[in-house]
C-alpha cells in the first residue's frame, strides 16, 4: 500500500469513527435531550457522561478526516482542501461546546438543580450545538468536499452527487427546525439525514478500499498555468 493509499484509508477510518461515536452519543443521551422528567430525576448520569466523552472523540475524529485528506487534496485544490479543514475544525469546536454543556448539566442534575432555569438553558445549548454543528456546518463542508472530488474525478461521481443532495436536504431540514416549522425530533428530519449519512459511509468505504484517484501531481507542478480545482 502506497503512502497516499494509507493516508486515504486513515481518512476513511476517521469517517467511520465519526459515525460510531455520533450515533452512540445520541443513544446514550436518551431522555436528557427532550424529557423534562430527566432534569428532575435522580438516576445514574453515567450514560450521559459517556456520551459527552464520545462527543469529544467525535470532535477529534472530525478534524482527523480533514487533516488526513488535506495533503492529498491540497496539490489539486488549493482553496477547497484548506476550506474543508477549516469548516471541519469549526464543526468540532461546536461539538465540544455541546459536550461541555452536557458535563455541566450532569453536574447540576447530580446536585439536584437541573430542573431550574440553568439546567433548561444548558439542555437548550446542547440542542443548539447539535442543530448548528451536525445540522448546518456539515451541509456547507459537505458541498465543499463534494465539489472538489467531483472536479478531480477522485471517486465515482455518484458519491459527490449524493453528498450535494444530502447537504441540501439536511440543511433545509435543520433550517425549518431553527425557524420553528418542525420539531427537533421528527420522522421528516430523520429521513432528510439519510442521504448525507450514505454519502459519508460510501466515501469512507471508497477511501479505505481504493483510495482517491487523483491527477498526477508532477504534471501539475511542472506547469505554472496548470488549472487548480477550487
Amino acid at each position: 500500500m502506497t503512502p497516499d493509499r494509507r493516508t486515504a484509508a486513515l481518512a476513511g477510518a476517521f469517517y467511520l469513527v465519526t459515525h460510531v461515536t455520533s450515533v452512540a452519543a445520541v443513544i446514550l443521551y436518551g431522555g436528557m435531550v427532550d424529557d423534562d422528567a430527566w432534569l428532575a430525576g435522580t438516576g445514574s448520569t453515567a450514560p450521559q457522561l459517556v456520551g459527552a466523552l464520545l462527543d469529544i472523540v467525535l470532535a477529534v475524529a472530525v478534524v482527523g478526516t480533514a487533516l488526513a485528506l488535506l495533503p492529498l487534496l491540497r496539490p489539486h485544490a488549493r482553496i477547497g482542501g484548506p476550506a474543508y479543514l477549516t469548516l471541519r475544525a469549526l464543526e468540532a469546536a461546536v461539538i465540544l461546546v455541546g459536550a461541555a454543556s452536557v458535563v455541566a448539566l450532569v453536574g447540576l442534575r447530580d446536585a439536584g438543580l437541573a430542573d431550574g432555569a440553568a439546567g433548561v438553558a444548558l439542555r437548550e445549548l446542547y440542542s443548539a450545538t447539535f442543530l448548528v454543528g451536525a445540522g448546518l456546518v456539515v451541509g456547507v463542508h459537505t458541498v465543499v468536499l463534494a465539489v472538489v472530488l467531483w472536479r478531480l474525478r477522485a471517486v465515482p461521481r455518484w458519491i459527490p452527487a449524493l453528498g450535494v443532495v444530502g447537504a441540501i436536504l439536511v440543511t433545509a431540514s435543520n433550517l425549518t427546525v431553527m425557524v420553528g416549522l418542525q420539531g427537533e425530533i421528527t420522522t421528516a428530519r430523520s429521513l432528510a439525514a439519510v442521504p448525507i449519512f450514505l454519502w459519508e459511509i460510501s466515501l469512507a468505504a471508497t477511501l479505505i478500499v481504493r483510495g482517491l484517484r487523483l491527477p498526477e501531481t508532477s504534471a501539475a507542478a511542472s506547469s505554472p498555468r496548470a488549472p487548480v480545482a477550487a
